[in-house]
């Protein structure tokens, strides 16, 4: 099987000469639940005490924005991260959105989406989600979203650095891992396997042993 990367260990390479800039597109795996488990534990809170849903409505609302997510995410790794735009600058733009992460798939610092990227995402889907849900609805259902990201990062960067022996876990583990390492352009799906079997990119054949050691710590 030929090497479709650059190096598999715990490092990067520099992508940006401007010393501020290269510091902005390196995270540590934990910025993200700092940032988002307050906002999604807020607005947990408008939907109970403010705006005083129901516990079904609340309940509801979040495994909508929870499922929703899921969607988002297949989408966002297919035709976003996995998008190969034209010309050089088109190349560099794709390089820096996902380009790096395959070619150094273990650099601990690239894993999870930088406030940079995420924070625009949060606003647009939080603006979205009060079209689609009004005003009452959308903090419920923004939760179950924010979740989902969450759930997303973390089991990316787990899948990453982290062995266990759960079946679900190495399941998810040994999907992405065929996806880095042999079916770049099948397996979207990384904390589930839902959309890749409903879209049909699940992968052409089964991969030998070979592809899973790759991933492993």
């Amino acid at each position: 099987m030929a090497k479709n990367f650059v190096s598999n260990n715990d490092e990067t390479v520099v992508m940006f000469k401007n010393p501020f800039l290269e510091k902005l597109s390196r995270i540590h795996w934990s910025v993200p639940l700092f940032m988002y488990i307050p906002v999604a534990l807020f607005c947990l809170y408008r939907a109970i005490f403010t705006l005083q849903l129901s516990a079904l409505y609340i309940i509801g609302l979040y495994f909508a924005g929870l499922f929703i997510w899921t969607f988002t995410e297949y989408v966002l790794h297919r035709f976003v991260f996995h998008a190969h735009l034209p010309g050089k600058l088109g190349g560099r733009i794709s390089f820096i959105m996902h380009g790096v992460h395959h070619d150094y798939p273990k650099d601990s610092k690239r894993l999870v989406m930088v406030p940079t990227i995420s924070i625009p995402l949060a606003v647009i889907f939080y603006a979205l989600f009060y079209l689609i849900f009004g005003p009452s609805y959308t903090p419920a259902a923004f939760a179950g979203l924010l979740t989902g990201y969450l759930i997303y990062d973390m089991t990316h960067y787990a899948i990453h650095h982290y062995n266990t022996k759960s079946p679900f876990w190495l399941s998810l583990r040994q999907h992405h891992s065929i996806h880095h390492y042999s079916e770049s352009d099948r397996g979207y799906g990384v904390s589930t396997k839902l959309w890749d079997h409903i879209f049909r990119t699940m992968f052409r054949k089964a991969k030998g042993a070979g592809i899973k050691q790759n991933i492993e710590v």
